[in-house]
């Protein structure tokens, strides 16, 4: 009579690999719901910082029709371009303002757009990913009524 342990130790064995394939598996799964959570994340800094901007925009132009960006770059403590044309706001890996562009790695930039319609003010806020070669992460635009001081 022959003994059956060889096969046991070789039913074993196989069972070893099935389980550390499955191991393998899971463990790639989880990095890579880590990396897109990680992403969403960023994504959702980028729609929230774009959304507050813009309704920063359109409450300036509640209050001041004249140079609407200007106010809002004085309100966000950004230096403005150029008389309210638009600015820039830099921001680091932690999502606070950026002390130096060295330290950067989101831009917040806000542009004047040229409007088709009269006594309409129109600006696109953008973030970008400066690390990531400055990919677009959210954009939106932003309309306000301009109404002439002789109205």
């Amino acid at each position: 009579m022959r003994s059956k342990a060889p096969l046991m130790l070789m039913e074993q064995m196989v069972m070893l690999l099935v389980f550390a394939l499955a191991a393998a598996l899971c463990l790639r799964a989880f990095f890579k719901a880590d990396e897109i959570s990680k992403q969403s994340e960023v994504r959702d800094h980028a729609v929230m910082l774009c959304q507050n901007v813009a309704e920063t925009i359109k409450d300036s132009a509640e209050t001041n029709n004249q140079l609407v960006l200007s106010a809002v770059a004085s309100r966000l403590d950004a230096d403005a371009r150029d008389a309210d044309t638009g600015f820039t706001l830099l921001y680091n890996a932690a999502w606070t303002r950026a002390e130096t562009p060295a330290e950067t790695a989101y831009s917040l930039d806000v542009v004047r757009l040229n409007s088709e319609v009269p006594g309409l003010g129109t600006a696109r806020v953008t973030v970008t990913d400066s690390e990531n070669g400055a990919e677009p992460l959210f954009s939106v635009d932003v309309s306000w009524q301009e109404v002439s001081a002789y109205a």
